[in-house]
Parts: C-alpha cells; structure tokens; sequence
C-alpha cells in the first residue's frame, strides 16, 4: 500500500455508494476502472476544472459522456436511425463505443447550469458519448441518472496524452492527489483484454465522429454510394475490427482517419 491507501477502495462488484455519494456533491473527483484503463469521473463545472488541472489537458477537445443506457443517449444526443443502429449492436454485444455528436436542445438541460457546458463542448457543440464503458462506471453512471437526472463526464486519469497501463499505479501522482476517491480494479481491466500484455493491450475506446467539420449531424445514406459527409473513425482502440465491420454493415460509405480530430 502507498500513502494514498486511505482514499483508495477496491471494486468489489457492486455499485460503489461512496463514488456515487461523492459526485451528487459540488466539484468531487474519482478515479474509477474501465474496459480499457482508469478514468477521471465527475459532475459538474468545479470537477472539471480540477481535471483539467490535474490532467494538463487542451481544453478545446470534446468533453465525453458517459451514458448508461441508450435510452439516456437518445435522451442526449442527436442520432439518426443508421447512427442509432450502430449503438445498438454495440450495446447488444457489449462493445465499447463512443461517438461525436450535437446535443439534442432539450438534452443540453441536463448540462448542470454552472459553466459546464464550456467544458464539456468543443467549439461546434459536440461531445463524445460513450457506452459499454466497463462495469464499474457504468454502475455509477447508472445510479446518478436514475436517481437525479445527473451525468458523468470522464477522460483517462493519466496525464493528458500518456497511458496508464490499465493499472492504479499508473495514474500519475498529480491526478492521484487530486482524486477524491480511487476505485482500485487493475484485475477488471486486465480481465477485458487476457490475451494480450500490459504492452500490446489497448489503452483506449474506438471513437467515431457522426458530424461534420460543422458540428452537424452527418445525413443518413440509405442505399446511396460515395457520400459526403460520411461517418468518419477517428481513433482506434479495444474492439475496432468488430466496429469497423458495423460501420461496414450500416453505412457504404465512411472513413479511417486515426488522429484526425485527436
């Protein structure tokens, strides 16, 4: 154990009440385990600032959203019905996947009304809305929306562009001392991807961009070929074959352009 023991509790399979707890308060910051790492969790405007604070991070990327049920992403976002296919059997074959899109109007009343919405939108509105995230968040996602309407924003707790193994020692001093609470679950993460070592395993999500260099919803293709603006995969990560092959199935046209918005 390290001297941060005291705020840091092991997962154990249900949802925590302490984290939950924590973020129905002002300005609270956890670290939580996902699929593919350790996140930095919170829910409002002061959290975000101390984790950009504590992540060093450019603060013109889209803010991410964690949903716990597709249901609560309709609730949220804009999607067409081909966009909506494409969560679908992600959420179905428990595939993480996140995607830019705009705010619905009537989501954004959901964005706590204390400057949030600059955090959380990059400059054409967009955020990235994940799902299937991995059980630990997705249980405390679930339990804040169900019970108070209240969401939860993340990015990687480790300093902004370096990983953190999928382990707790990994976080990075600055953001453990930020933390308000640390949810320990390296057995989790490394559960999610056994065949592969700390060094080849994926340290991120797949992300995919539905708008346009305007922050518009991209149009719906049907069966039309070679259209424009087209659903465009802007970094790989855990599961891309299996969502490259679903883009493939719903859309005849779309891209591969890692790093292009990141």
């Amino acid at each position: 154990m390290n001297e941060l023991s005291e705020k840091e509790v092991k997962w154990n399979g249900q949802p925590n009440q302490e984290a939950i707890a924590l973020l129905k308060q002002t300005g609270k910051v956890i670290v939580c385990p996902t699929k593919v790492g350790y996140i930095v969790a919170v829910s409002d405007k002061e959290g975000l600032e101390r984790k950009f604070s504590a992540k060093n991070r450019k603060r013109n990327k889209p803010g991410v959203v964690l949903c716990s049920s597709l249901e609560q992403l309709y609730e949220l976002a804009e999607v067409t019905s081909e966009i909506a296919a494409v969560y679908q059997e992600c959420w179905e074959k428990d595939i993480l996947f996140g995607a830019i899109l705009p705010w619905k109007e009537a989501g954004k009343a959901y964005i706590p009304q204390d400057g949030s919405d600059e955090l959380m939108t990059d400059v054409r509105g967009t955020s990235c809305f994940v799902i299937k995230f991995g059980v630990p968040g997705e249980q405390i996602s679930k339990e804040l929306w169900d019970q108070e309407k209240k969401l939860l924003f993340a990015s990687s707790a480790n300093p902004s562009g370096k990983g953190n193994r999928g382990l707790v020692e990994g976080i990075g001093e600055k953001i453990a001392n930020e933390a308000d609470l640390i949810i320990e679950g390296n057995d989790y993460v490394a559960s999610i991807q056994p065949d592969k070592t700390i060094e080849t395993r994926y340290e991120q999500g797949v992300m995919v961009s539905f708008v346009d260099r305007d922050g518009n919803l991209i149009p719906e293709q049907g069966t039309a070929r070679s259209i424009t603006p087209a659903p465009v995969l802007i970094r790989k990560g855990l599961d891309v074959d299996k969502i490259q092959s679903i883009l493939s199935e719903q859309f005849n046209s779309w891209d591969y352009r890692h790093g292009e918005y990141y």
